[in-house]
């Protein structure tokens, strides 16, 4: 009799698409193209629901870390499942410092979390502090999808522009929390920009992706132009 970790090895690979696969290992290119099986979200968000009910299902969620990176968005998708925060944070926690590329990092955010912000508040703030690329990534695509609309405090854009890193995918996802807080509480953020609070790189970077965004209205992007840091140091204009 197959185990469960063995069932849903063989299910995976009955739903690989080879020139899905391909395509998903060029967004990864940190990853081993040999880890990708190549199966679609939509089939693995539905695959992760029949499954979830199976009585040995917890035996898949220890057996860290996977070998796939499908096995790895398998996890993340029963993770979302939990209903129970305290079970779902667990979950989260023990996942967490195996997950090892920004598309399983950004993939999941479980529904239970908008009704326990303030227990998720302390855990981000943990997260952030981490040493690890894709904890810090994680929390802090956790505040910018909790905390950016009525539960948004000034605090929050203080504890992402703190984080000082020379990891390409911490820096990138804090340059899409300033952009998208740029898009939701302009007023809020605009003088992190104007002070030069960000290094460099997020800070042109938050302004390139905050230009790009159809929130930003053309004044603004206007003057967020004008703050963009050029090679010696200082914006092109403003404050």
């Amino acid at each position: 009799m197959k185990t469960i970790l063995e069932k849903i090895r063989e299910d995976l690979f009955s739903m690989q698409d080879l020139p899905f696969r391909d395509f998903q290992a060029k967004l990864i290119p940190d990853m081993d193209k040999e880890k990708v099986i190549g199966v679609r979200t939509p089939d693995l968000r539905k695959y992760a629901k029949e499954i979830a009910g199976s009585p040995d299902i917890g035996e898949f969620l220890e057996n860290l870390p996977h070998h796939y990176y499908e096995e790895n968005n398998l996890h993340a998708f029963l993770i979302e499942r939990i209903r129970d925060y305290g079970n779902c944070i667990t979950e989260v926690k023990r996942f967490l410092p195996f997950v090892d590329n920004w598309a399983t990092c950004d993939v999941f955010a479980p529904k239970i979390f908008a009704r326990h912000k303030e227990e998720l508040l302390d855990e981000i703030r943990k997260w952030i502090a981490s040493r690890k690329t894709y904890t810090i990534r994680y929390g802090i695509g956790m505040l910018m999808r909790f905390f950016l609309d009525e539960d948004f405090r000034p605090e929050y854009p203080e504890m992402v522009s703190g984080i000082r890193s020379e990891e390409y995918y911490v820096n990138m996802m804090t340059a899409w929390y300033f952009a998208t807080a740029l898009a939701k509480q302009y007023e809020a953020v605009i003088p992190y920009f104007e002070k030069q609070r960000l290094d460099d790189w997020t800070h042109n970077k938050a302004i390139q992706k905050a230009c790009e965004s159809r929130r930003i209205t053309p004044q603004q992007k206007e003057y967020l132009r004008t703050l963009k840091v050029r090679k010696n140091g200082k914006g092109n204009g403003g404050l």
